[in-house]
């Protein structure tokens, strides 16, 4: 493996963590206890057994892992072969997946038992493909694999994650050991640090979200839990008996524990809840607050590694509503007609700083090193961050984004559908939900029910959508353009819903 340039370069934190402390439990999962030394030697034995498989310095190898051990486990490993891990969306279809996969030339593909079938069939998909089971690698070599270079090149791609774009196509961010570094250093600078603390992790880890906690737990020296699942009672119990100080969830996450928790107050030892994924609505934030949540929102994006902007706690109740200010090494743009916004003027929000990736997996950031991200925000007098909005045309379903123009796309896919619309409409539960609209080519028939059958073969579950409309024309510009805006504020007026993603909703036309 090539050795870094020190002056660039930082020791290996699970190995510093191993040698200071090397018998405080780094990480829980599935009923285990790893202690940083047992972690520290893991990672390196599955470096080694990465390398008895071919894998070499550069290549990516794309992980499509449930949480758990393996999952943690080779996230470290990936710094002592120099390889980039692709963490999957296990919840994606075949066809999406195998998209991401010859997108990042991934050469391996990790699997675990819950994932055998949608390996093997993405092997069938991607015949450059090499599989291997995740559990195969925790084997002990003999002889055991050789220490690890000790140093970890910042600059280095550690993690490509996928990350929908405006065009229907997901991007390869490129998240380095850099930016984790960072981001975990202005995470603390905001947060604080404790010799207790203990993190939950119940967002997936392929989502940057929980990614980035594993980071922080060896670069902290803290233990990291992580749920398999997100189950709102298991999440109250671990606040309540395993010690849990800080959390990060979605707003419909949220929502589901307050639920679950009844009128119980929380235990002054949770520090932290970090609410992202989306705009909280006040209410929420109020409810928390009432039940003695410490509950910060927060404003990041997988380009940003995870946080960008967070509330301190000390400005919990003074600015709520308020994700706060960006974090020490990030810096926070509000761009409105090609200026800077003046303050309470929403505009787009750009960001910059060591944390922020270095672009796209095929497409590099600006020379002037700003992300634009399309979110809509304001700023106060004080400089505290108000998320206004997300992309205009971006649905945010239960945290989950979700792009019209890749459903779109689906849609068009079928003979019969000459043009299709989706937007999304508001939801009790999940914020909001998917809704098409299609006009039939001349002459064609289709029906809702094998249009949405259709959607469900090729789409995640929460890109589906619930209702298809069926019109005479779609609204469009005078150069074609689809007006969405007018999709949403006029014929797809709607009601606020509420049941399940999937069930039928009643929407009021307009």
């Amino acid at each position: 493996m090539t050795v870094p340039d020190p002056a660039g370069a930082v020791p290996d934190w699970l190995t510093h963590r191993a040698s200071t402390l090397p018998r405080r439990i780094a990480l829980v999962v599935g009923g285990q206890n790893f202690t940083f030394a047992v972690l520290d030697a893991a990672a390196t034995n599955v470096a080694r057994q990465l390398q008895e498989q071919g894998a070499r310095e550069g290549d990516h190898v794309a992980l499509l892992l449930a949480n758990g051990d393996e999952f943690a486990i080779v996230v470290h490993a990936a710094a002592r072969c120099g390889v980039a891990v692709v963490p999957l969306n296990t919840r994606l279809t075949v066809p999406e997946l195998a998209y991401q996969l010859e997108d990042s030339d991934s050469r391996f593909l990790l699997y675990d038992e819950p994932n055998r079938d949608t390996a093997q069939q993405l092997a069938h998909a991607v015949g450059t493909i090499r599989l291997i089971c995740a559990n195969d690698l925790t084997k002990p070599l003999v002889p055991p694999a050789a220490p690890a270079s000790g140093l970890l090149d910042l600059s280095a791609t550690h993690a490509i994650v996928y990350t929908s774009g405006t065009t229907g196509r997901p991007k390869g961010v490129r998240l380095t050991f850099g930016n984790h570094w960072w981001n975990a250093i202005g995470s603390a600078l905001n947060l604080g640090i404790g010799q207790q603390d203990r993190m939950l992790v119940c967002l997936p880890l392929y989502h940057v979200g929980g990614l980035s906690v594993l980071f922080r737990g060896v670069i902290y020296g803290a233990t990291v839990v992580v749920h398999e699942s997100f189950d709102p009672a298991a999440v109250n119990r671990a606040i309540d008996d395993d010690g849990i100080t800080s959390v990060s969830v979605v707003a419909v996450m949220l929502q589901r524990m307050l639920e679950e928790r009844g009128q119980r107050p929380y235990p002054s030892s949770l520090r932290s809840v970090l609410v992202g994924g989306g705009p909280v609505p006040e209410a929420l934030l109020r409810d928390a607050i009432a039940l003695g949540v410490p509950v910060l929102q927060t404003y990041g994006l997988t380009e940003s590694g995870s946080q960008a902007v967070t509330l301190s706690p000390e400005d919990a109740v003074r600015k709520l509503g308020s994700a706060g200010k960006p974090l020490l090494p990030v810096q926070i743009r509000v761009v409105a007609s090609d200026r800077d916004a003046l303050p309470g003027e929403v505009g787009e929000i750009w960001l910059r700083g060591p944390s922020i990736s270095p672009g796209y997996l095929h497409e590099p950031l600006p020379a002037d090193g700003w992300v634009r991200t399309g979110d809509l925000g304001w700023l106060d007098d004080d400089g505290y961050l108000y998320v206004s909005d997300r992309r205009d045309d971006l649905i945010i379903s239960g945290g989950e984004n979700v792009y019209p123009a890749e459903v779109e796309a689906v849609l068009l896919a079928h003979p019969a559908v000459a043009e299709a619309g989706v937007v999304g409409i508001p939801h009790a539960e999940w914020g909001a939900v998917p809704v098409a609209f299609v006009k039939l080519a001349t002459g064609e028939a289709a029906s809702e029910t094998e249009l949405l059958a259709m959607c469900r073969d090729r789409l995640a579950k929460y890109k589906v959508p619930i209702r298809i409309h069926f019109v005479d024309a779609l609204p469009r510009t005078s150069s074609g353009k689809l007006m969405r805006r007018m999709l949403r504020d006029g014929s797809a007026q709607s009601q606020t819903t509420t049941g399940p993603r999937d069930a039928a909703i009643k929407v009021v036309e307009g």
